[in-house]
């Protein structure tokens, strides 16, 4: 809750004074049925003009003074709910932002969209439900209650009659209803995660004619939330009829013992017609009560999901001391390195010197499985070192832990034991910003942004010149395309790279890598969309023209990387071999297997063991 309050920073004056002039307009509201007693009682039946004027000029008044502060209590609670909306969906997107991959693997997208659209919606208007509804709803109740009071006691106890009867029956429909609010969420995440990847793989989804099968992927998704929604539909509108049957209900009993109390004297004409009034606002006050408490029983659920989010620590930040600012060059070292997506061991089995006994885990993908902490494992007890300046490349089957290893050297993930090592110093020691500056990435999924080709190169280097974009783009072979373009390097490209092919979209993300001026440069299966052709010009070019980069190739052919310095071959996540291309052909196994597969023409080498 106290998450939740801090939001309202920035609005703390427009909270505060909502509830003061929402209080100020009930007040006057309450106040304007008893006057119209009067003005009945003084001014009608007793034939004053100047009563029925003097009274119906104080009730302008009290409507006036309503109106009015109805007006600041509508502007003060908008401002107050869309500022907390606004402050809500910032302090989201900006922890989102620190997330390392680990985390972002905890959420799925249509469950972050869904917590920063409709979670939020639901806490504007539970917040303006309780600067207005909540205010004005008992304000009205309680001060109805004693207004009835004040006219004719016997008469309230038909309200307390009333009261009792509404508040059972509203209690026991809104219990089962905000059960099955709390389902609803789910279902708009499953709603949003089934939009979301349509939407992302549509080019996917006409290539293989999936239409239909999408259609009703999404019709199962968006039924399921609609017959929940019909269901808390259903128990909410059976509030309407108990709401009547109990208005009606007192109507009838006050005209029957108001009619009464009129023939003794007890009771004049102008006090029961306020009478009517009032019983009117007590119970629409309750309804309003209760349609307050089921959003914000509704909230809360929303509440705890963007708390969720909000307080979701980054698994990876800048150390607490001694954080080292700058790489001193591009020095890579292994040491003892296992890293695991799953929960992390509770105490370093290799640190103690066991002896880890390996198998791999049945179903599990590329997981090497060790007895001695229960832990499924994508690297397991790597220990190498690479030398600044050098160009390694990276091969192995599919999900053997290529990727993985790469991406630690960067600490998009933390290593699970054991450390890695850049420029002499464990990368946990280093200023995120400056490790992720030297290393520089180029991912399997090359991402292109809005805007246009100068726009998404400058995402390496924010004030890059059009001559470093220049020079980038020619040591990624992307210039020869971006000349024969009409706008060059203003082209406008497309969300995620729409309107480029492929190759051209890995060529631009190289070059956008290029232009971080790294230490390291990791190229994770990037060249995979070129043809041979363009492939060997660019590694002939980052390996002549940036000799003291060392670089990192991923790759699933070895044509992509027998050229390289030094190859590690990679099984099952462990190193089964680390030396030259012809030193490979002569002692490692593996290695001369995905050598023949590929020269004989398959290229089919994930099933090597």
């Amino acid at each position: 809750m106290n998450i939740i309050i801090k939001q309202l920073r920035g609005f703390g004056r427009a909270t505060m004074l909502t509830p003061v002039f929402t209080s100020l307009e009930v007040l006057m509201g309450v106040l304007i049925p008893y006057v119209t007693s009067w003005i009945i009682d003084r001014g009608i039946s007793a034939g004053s003009l100047r009563d029925v004027f003097l009274y119906g000029g104080l009730m302008v008044v009290l409507a006036f003074f309503s109106l009015l502060f109805g007006i600041l209590a509508g502007r003060y609670s908008a401002q107050a709910s869309t500022g907390f909306a606004y402050n809500l969906r910032e302090a989201m997107y900006k922890n989102i932002q620190t997330f390392s991959f680990s985390n972002i693997d905890r959420f799925s997208t249509g469950g972050l969209i869904t917590r920063m659209t409709t979670d939020v919606q639901n806490m504007q208007r539970a917040l303006l439900m309780i600067l207005r509804a909540s205010v004005r709803a008992p304000l009205n109740l309680v001060f109805s209650v004693l207004m009835c009071v004040f006219i004719s006691f016997r008469m309230s106890l038909i309200f307390v009659v009333a009261l009792v009867v509404l508040g059972v029956s509203l209690y026991l429909i809104i219990s089962r209803t905000v059960k099955l609010f709390a389902q609803v969420f789910l279902r708009y995440d499953d709603l949003n995660s089934s939009v979301q990847e349509n939407v992302a793989a549509i080019r996917v989804v006409k290539a293989f004619v999936r239409e239909e099968h999408e259609t009703k992927k999404f019709s199962r998704a968006s039924d399921a939330l609609s017959r929940l929604f019909v269901r808390t539909e259903s128990l909410q509108a059976l509030t309407h009829p108990v709401m009547m049957l109990t208005v009606y209900g007192c109507m009838i009993a006050l005209s029957w013992f108001g009619a009464h109390f009129i023939v003794v004297g007890d009771l004049t004409t102008g006090q029961l017609t306020s009478l009517f009034t009032y019983v009117m606002t007590i119970l629409s006050s309750l309804m309003m009560l209760s349609m307050t408490f089921v959003q914000i029983t509704m909230s809360a659920a929303s509440a705890k999901r963007i708390v969720e989010v909000i307080e979701e620590k980054a698994d990876i930040a800048n150390p607490e001391a001694d954080v080292v600012g700058e790489v001193a060059d591009g020095t890579i070292d292994f040491e003892h390195v296992c890293f695991s997506y799953g929960i992390r061991p509770k105490e370093d089995a290799l640190a103690q010197g066991d002896t880890p006994v390996g198998e791999q885990k049945p179903g599990s993908v590329a997981a090497f499985y060790s007895p001695v902490d229960q832990v499924d494992y994508a690297v397991y007890d790597v220990s190498l070192r690479i030398r600044s300046g050098e160009t390694i490349g990276i091969i192995g089957g599919t999900g053997c832990g290529k990727s993985t290893l790469a991406m630690l050297v960067s600490r998009l993930y933390d290593v699970t034991k054991g450390s890695v090592k850049v420029g002499g110093v464990d990368v946990r020691q280093y200023d995120l910003e400056a490790l992720r500056n030297a290393v520089s990435m180029v991912l399997q999924n090359n991402t292109l942004f809005a805007g246009s080709i100068l726009d998404n190169l400058r995402w390496g280097k924010t004030d890059a010149t059009l001559e470093e974009c220049r020079e980038a783009c020619r040591l990624a072979c992307a210039d020869e395309f971006i000349d024969q373009m009409p706008d060059g390097y203003e082209t406008r490209i497309e969300q995620n790279g729409a309107n480029v092919s492929g190759g051209q979209k890995q060529r631009l993300c190289i070059a956008r890598a290029l232009l971080k001026q790294p230490k390291i440069l990791v190229l994770d299966d990037s060249t995979s969309a070129c043809d041979r052709a363009t492939e060997a010009k660019i590694s002939r070019a980052l390996h002549e023209e940036l000799p003291g980069v060392t670089k990192l190739i991923v790759a699933q052919r070895i044509q992509s990387v027998q050229a390289c310095d030094r190859i590690l071959v990679m099984d099952n996540g462990r190193v089964v071999g680390f030396d030259t291309h012809a030193q490979l052909l002569q002692s490692c196994e593996v290695y001369q297997e995905i050598y023949r597969l590929q020269m004989e023409g398959t290229g089919d080498f994930d099933s090597v063991q």
